[in-house]
């Protein structure tokens, strides 16, 4: 135990500022720096790169400001924006942060509140962009202050024809013993076939992200809303237990290592006959070329002593503070988030690859609902009812749904999963990992008792 509480001792510094050494492919920075030009620091993504691709035909030749991209793969990019932003160096004007950063870098003012160039900005329509994800990107202020890019939320996806042959119906909104009950009736339908996919690698953002919602809707929660630990409290420790024992009994084969790409992969190639995850999986799934595609149907995220229980992620758009060039920043982000950039990438790139879970009016558009009619009302139905600062049985110390909005959470959920992954192999137990958690969530807890009592 005493070896838990040293792996946590770092945490007094802000995990978001992480010293990064000897990282290849940073070389050189931002770009030029004229009065007509911005730099922008982004994650490498699919959806990015098509940013990337379209913004000197289009952003620049209706502007002319030019954009200077750096884009890294996302571990590096978070380091390098965290970096740049905590020391306000001012080199880049605009970042890729999610949901997950910009209340923590709100807090800190290392970001612009964007409610201003908004009201100046009507044609951007903030009302069109979905509720949760304006909530989840303002700080404690009640200013916005970032953009989505592009959205999610979580939902059950399931093989109709696999279901149909065992005589099951799947509830329209399904609890979790359901789910089981469902799993265990499907397993094996066809050789090689498990019930369900569940995420067990470890990672705050893998294992964490589909858990964590199951313990919202059990019960549960990482922190009372007076900063007391609850990783072991019976609601945890059930619906944690609840979680491991359904993959150990109908999960995917090598579920500790399994994260959402190999539970993709599983889905794709009818390895499995449910998954719950990320609703952005249902492109893939939905694909020209994917096996599956029209096989599968989409059910909310499962329940059981909540409403809802989706979780909410954004990639999104922020103004470093230190930018001298807060105006053309704006101009980009209103741009690269707005209305007419989704008919861009529509017509040009099709449908299938628009940054679609940020806007009322994507799914009111005949050309993209052709496109993904299997799932986009599921997808917009999972975003519309997540509620990022309520999202249990209890009121909350900080905002978030499948994290807690901390920047002690990475370390503290990554290390905790870890443990909870070796019980899905069967190394421990659930008792064990969650007693251990509880220690390191102890540590947490007393630090920020500590700070509110000065």
């Amino acid at each position: 135990m005493l070896g838990q509480r040293k792996r946590l001792g770092a945490l007094a510094v802000a995990v978001l500022v992480t010293a990064v050494s000897g990282c290849a492919g940073w070389g050189g920075g931002a770009g030029g720096g004229g009065a007509d030009s911005i730099n922008v620091l982004m994650v490498n993504n699919p959806q990015m790169v098509d940013l990337q691709r379209l913004t000197a035909e289009h952003f620049t030749k209706e502007t002319g400001i030019s954009v200077n991209f750096t884009v890294l793969p996302e571990n590096d990019v978070r380091d390098k924006i965290s970096q740049e932003f905590s020391s306000q160096a001012g080199q880049y004007d605009v970042a890729s942060l999610s949901n997950f950063e910009i209340p923590i870098y709100a807090t800190s003012k290392w970001i612009a509140p964007l409610s201003d160039y908004i009201d100046k900005d009507p044609s951007f329509d903030q009302d069109d962009v979905l509720k949760p994800m304006t909530e989840s990107l303002s700080g404690e202020d009640g200013k916005i202050y970032g953009e989505p890019f592009y959205g999610e939320s979580s939902f059950l996806m399931y093989r109709k024809d696999i279901l149909a042959a065992k005589g099951i119906t799947m509830p329209a909104k399904p609890t979790w013993q359901q789910v089981a009950d469902i799993a265990a009736a499907v397993d094996n339908a066809q050789p090689g076939m498990r019930g369900i996919c569940l995420r067990g690698q470890p990672g705050w953002g893998q294992l964490f992200a589909p858990l964590t919602t199951v313990v919202n809707t059990f019960g549960g929660t990482w922190f009372t809303e007076d900063w007391q630990a609850r990783v072991n409290a019976p609601e945890f420790t059930e619906a944690t237990k609840f979680y491991v024992d359904l993959v150990r009994a109908h999960g995917e084969l090598g579920a500790p290592q399994a994260g959402f790409t190999e539970c993709l992969n599983n889905t794709i190639q009818s390895n499995v006959a449910m998954w719950y995850d990320a609703t952005s999986a249902a492109g893939s799934l939905e694909a020209p070329n994917s096996p599956v595609k029209g096989k599968m149907g989409y059910a909310p995220a499962p329940v059981v002593k909540t409403d809802s229980s989706g979780w909410l992620y954004a990639w999104s758009w922020s103004i470093q503070e230190a930018s001298k060039k807060k105006d053309n920043a704006w101009k980009f982000i209103s741009w690269a988030s707005g209305k007419d950039y989704e008919e861009l990438v529509g017509e040009e790139l099709g449908w299938s690859r628009v940054p679609a879970g940020k806007r009322a009016s994507t799914y009111e558009n005949p050309a993209y609902l052709k496109e993904a009619a299997a799932f986009a009302e599921p997808t917009k139905q999972a975003i519309e009812t997540a509620d990022p600062r309520n999202p249990g049985t209890q009121p909350r110390p900080a905002i978030g749904i499948q994290f807690v909005d901390i920047p002690e959470f990475p370390d503290l959920g990554t290390q905790v999963s870890q443990d909870v992954s070796s019980a899905i192999a069967g190394r421990m137990s659930v008792d064990e990992a969650l007693e251990r958690g509880q220690e390191l969530a102890d540590d947490v807890a007393e630090r920020y008792r500590s700070r509110e009592a000065k």
